[in-house]
């Protein structure tokens, strides 16, 4: 039997515990990087978020969020994965939970070349196959879907957000595309 008092927000933290955590440790995060591929397994297209950002410019994105509290990674990378691309995008979760690399985000700018203005946060970073129909949710105004060497190209990757275009470009030289 249990004394303690039920904790009001399961598996989430209030807006202001969330503030006073982001200022005390690192958060734990997954991200993905969508692929589409052909039939024998290599990367055709590659899915960035299209979102407005806090200056109102138009950035690219990858799906991404916290790992909640007693949430596994696999359970966390597919809630975010429904959450950002829609129920019925189908994606093929990695049968490990080994990520692809490890994205270490600061505030400022930093030797790792990825920034969060809210906090230093340490994300797992996986390549998953999506085989259904996406239709991205929460605050993307777009799912676009670009070939490797679409999503390579200069232009597109000044446009990802906070160094995502690096985590792209080693998605893609992990499956074996030379990307860099």
């Amino acid at each position: 039997m249990s004394v303690r008092t039920p904790d009001p927000y399961p598996g989430w933290l209030s807006d202001e515990d969330l503030y006073e955590a982001r200022n005390r440790l690192p958060m734990v995060y997954v991200e993905a990087v969508p692929v589409r591929l052909d039939p024998l397994g290599l990367v055709i297209e590659v899915g960035s978020l299209l979102q407005g950002d806090a200056e109102g410019n138009m950035v690219r994105s990858l799906v991404s969020g916290r790992v909640l509290y007693r949430e596994t990674i696999r359970a966390a990378l597919l809630r975010h994965l429904e959450k950002d691309l829609g129920a019925l995008a189908l994606p093929q979760l990695p049968p490990s939970p080994v990520p692809f690399t490890v994205a270490e985000y600061f505030p400022a700018p930093s030797q790792t070349g990825f920034t969060d203005d809210r906090q230093h946060a340490v994300s797992l970073v996986y390549l998953v196959p999506v085989t259904g129909e996406c239709s991205p949710r929460q605050d993307a105004l777009e799912l676009t879907w670009m070939s490797p060497d679409e999503v390579l190209s200069p232009t597109v990757q000044q446009e990802f957000d906070g160094g995502r275009g690096q985590l792209v470009r080693q998605a893609l030289a992990f499956s074996g595309i030379a990307a860099f």
